[in-house]
């Protein structure tokens, strides 16, 4: 499988190992219209790599995500809006659908579609000094993209409420305590421990581990046919608030937003 297509995704093989990193770190990997493009057709290419046993998710530099790059949002066009949600819908479907195991690495700061992407993997490493959390509610936008139908079914539905609608950020440590990510290592341990938990589903009895993946996620498809169409509806309508205005100049000029509700 030729990966080379993915100019914002660093790919490497480690035998049946694959790992993609998100490869803006300058930009601590904010999901810009390039990068939400490679995100949205990788996997899809994933799910046909017969190479592929197992594959490693995560981000170059110092995050793994700090979500979507808010200079996007300031010049995207109508016409850029529409591609935005066909791909966000895309992207979410196809990640349930890959049959290799995807741990997903949270090397630092991991935000708003960054957390989405990550707890969408099947199992989570996190980096002890990291935090992970979906601040959409703090911009003026609709947590739509997928974290409507993931947080209630690791944490619960009354506190994926409480993060969802307060946009607060959690501690490593916190985020293991409540079952959002299974496993919180030093930085210098993370992706040690995250390879060869990989390379030993990679060698194990595949088509039992593919089988278990897909009969657990039937669940979250069947969240997906329920929620996702109606989220990504509502998130998108958002871009178009006031609010959201505010929200985005606000985080551009530094200071506290003043939302209005409108």
């Amino acid at each position: 499988m030729d990966y080379s297509r993915y100019p914002t995704l660093e790919v490497e093989r480690n035998g049946p190992v694959l790992t993609v990193r998100m490869n803006r770190p300058e930009s601590l990997n904010a999901i810009n219209a390039q990068l939400h493009t490679d995100l949205s057709f990788v996997f899809a290419d994933i799910a046909q790599d017969e190479e592929t046993k197992a594959v490693i998710l995560t981000g170059a530099g110092r995050a793994f995500s700090a979500g979507g790059d808010i200079q996007w949002f300031t010049r995207m066009t109508p016409d850029e809006l529409d591609t935005l949600f066909i791909e966000a819908r895309k992207l979410i479907v196809d990640m349930l659908e890959v049959p290799q195991p995807i741990i997903s690495v949270l090397n630092g700061a991991t935000i708003g579609l960054g957390a989405t992407i990550a707890l969408m993997c099947d199992v989570i490493f996190m980096d002890e000094r990291a935090r992970i959390g979906d601040p959409h509610v703090t911009m003026g936008l609709v947590a739509g993209d997928g974290s409507a139908i993931i947080w209630p079914w690791l944490i619960g539905m009354a506190r994926a409420k409480q993060y969802l609608m307060t946009g607060d950020l959690i501690e490593a440590a916190e985020a293991e305590r409540i079952g959002l990510v299974n496993f919180v290592r030093p930085a210098d341990e993370l992706m040690p421990d995250a390879m060869a938990f990989a390379e030993r589903l990679a060698n194990g009895p595949t088509r039992a581990i593919r089988a278990t993946k897909h009969s657990v996620n039937k669940l979250l498809r069947d969240s997906v046919n329920i929620v996702l169409d109606t989220s990504l509806a509502l998130e998108k309508e958002s871009f178009t608030s006031e609010d959201h205005k505010e929200g985005v100049a606000a985080f551009i000029e530094k200071r506290q937003p003043n939302f209005r509700g409108r």
